[in-house]
């Protein structure tokens, strides 16, 4: 599958994504890539080996009369995020990524590309087999679960690598280097809420909001998207003067990917099921008009249902907890002071399921601080505390601290001037790159991030532009041999 692939330049790092994009790897299921790739590691000689957690680590010694030059490590993660639009089915554990070109783009039908970071893990690889490139010792670190809960950086061996130059391959814009990122971790919380039988007056009905854009939970977090968790809560805060309760809800899939969808059962009394179905146009119209221009295909529903098996939460129970969720922090939370134009702070409102009375909700809290990020889960702590929700922080991660005067970044800013006659941007990303992890770890490494301009990331509007590509790749390729 994805045969056309082959056909496009750079032709080496395009046969690679083309493997990866016809071997399923969500994170947690990354184990029949490894094992490939050992494979194909094999076969070109090349040394690797893994660490505890399983993280895979390929290697290629210097070109002859360039074993002192400095030892590089090339960086990305072999997972993807798993979304596709909820009209069509995708296997993510057995189905390939169908994609295809378009306007200069590539894209994948109904799911995420996986170019994040699939374009990176490929370029690596491509570096590997080309023996046309001078260089120093090569080392290939590809990590598991970033995009679930940076489980491979945060289990990574010490004292393992041997390079001291790191260049992350994770990045996400044409012309701009990064150079720090923000922290993060997940905040969880659960509870078990009281519930009653549906009274005989009682219907259920079905709550729809869909046709959100999505995006990155932290690139994408100030471009003014909807996030379904928080704007379904609106549609039932209104709802509750018709004595709604609530039956189950589920919105969002992952807790880094901005919620497009969000769907509620509720128990409403038979007489007010017409007067729900009446005010639906009027908060659609309201909250389309707020998001008009940066997300504009909202959309909500409602429709009766069987009755459930189940019980609805108590009234009281129901208002509590959409509450609380109305009052969560969602969003950016706080912009840079130090850094203008970057979020310091922010918080998505990912995952949300009740079923039965067991309410769950995942959030993921980013900060360029690691302190704001402390404060912001227990802010959370504090909040569900108020409806008996027991709350814990999960997965943490420190934030990578900028280091401006580094020499590999001038290295690498006065080679993409000379090839591309343009100053790079040097940047910090609100986003949980893996080398805030990865320094603390080997506090020695020089690092820093680019890539090609993918948009979309984390949802089924994914896309890479190919121009871009063979301008990353020449960077990368240049960069390499500059520094042996």
């Amino acid at each position: 599958m994805n045969a056309h692939l082959e056909q496009l330049s750079p032709q080496p790092l395009w046969r690679h994504f083309r493997t990866l994009c016809n071997t399923p790897r969500p994170s947690g299921h990354e184990a029949a890539l490894v094992a490939l790739l050992e494979a194909w590691a094999d076969q070109r000689g090349l040394a690797h080996d893994r660490d505890a957690y399983g993280n895979l680590r390929l290697r290629k010694p210097a070109s002859p009369g360039h074993e002192g030059a400095p030892g590089i490590v090339l960086q990305g993660h072999l997972d993807m995020v798993a979304q596709a639009n909820a009209d069509h089915p995708h296997d993510f554990t057995r189905d390939p990524i169908d994609t295809f070109v378009e306007d200069g783009w590539l894209h994948a039908r109904h799911t995420t590309l996986g170019a994040d970071n699939g374009l990176g893990v490929a370029a690596a690889l491509a570096v590997l087999e080309d023996d046309t490139l001078t260089h120093g010792p090569l080392e290939a670190l590809f990590t598991l679960e970033e995009e679930s809960s940076m489980g491979g950086a945060l289990n990574l061996a010490e004292d393992w690598l041997d390079g001291r130059l790191l260049l992350n391959l994770d990045s996400e814009d044409r012309g701009q280097v990064y150079i720090g990122c923000a922290g993060g971790a997940d905040v969880m919380v659960d509870a078990q809420l009281p519930t009653s039988a549906l009274r005989d007056e009682e219907v259920a009905v079905r709550l729809s909001l869909t046709g959100l854009r999505g995006g990155h939970s932290g690139i994408d977090i100030d471009k003014g998207r909807g996030n379904a968790n928080r704007l379904l809560m609106r549609v039932l805060r209104d709802l509750e003067s018709l004595d709604a309760r609530l039956v189950d809800y589920r919105g969002g899939t992952l807790r880094n990917a901005l919620p497009r969808e969000a769907f509620a059962t509720l128990a409403l009394p038979v007489d007010a099921v017409e007067a729900a179905r009446e005010r639906l146009p009027t908060l659609e119209a309201r909250l389309r008009d707020e998001l008009a221009g940066a997300d504009d295909g909202l959309a909500l529903a409602l429709e009766r249902v069987s009755a459930p098996e189940g019980e609805a939460l108590t009234r009281d129970a129901s208002r509590l907890l959409v509450a609380a969720l109305h009052a969560a922090p969602c969003g950016v939370e706080r912009m840079s002071v130090t850094v203008p134009g970057v979020v310091e702070t922010s918080n998505n409102l990912g995952v949300v399921s009740l079923e039965a009375g067991r309410f769950h909700l995942c959030a993921l809290v980013r900060s360029l601080r690691d302190s704001a990020v402390e404060d912001l889960a227990d802010r959370f702590r504090a909040l569900f505390d108020l409806i008996g929700a027991r709350t814990r922080v999960e997965n943490a991660y420190p934030g990578w601290t900028p280091d401006p005067d580094s020499p590999l970044l001038a290295r690498f800013r006065a080679l993409h001037a000379a090839r591309l006659d343009v100053d790079p941007q040097v940047k910090v990303i609100h986003a949980g790159l893996e080398c805030g992890i990865l320094g603390a770890k080997y506090p020695d490494m020089s690092m820093i991030s680019f890539g090609p301009l993918i948009r979309g990331a984390h949802s089924p509007d994914e896309r890479v532009e190919l121009a871009s590509v063979e301008e990353f790749w020449g960077l990368l390729r240049a960069l390499i041999e500059d520094l042996a």
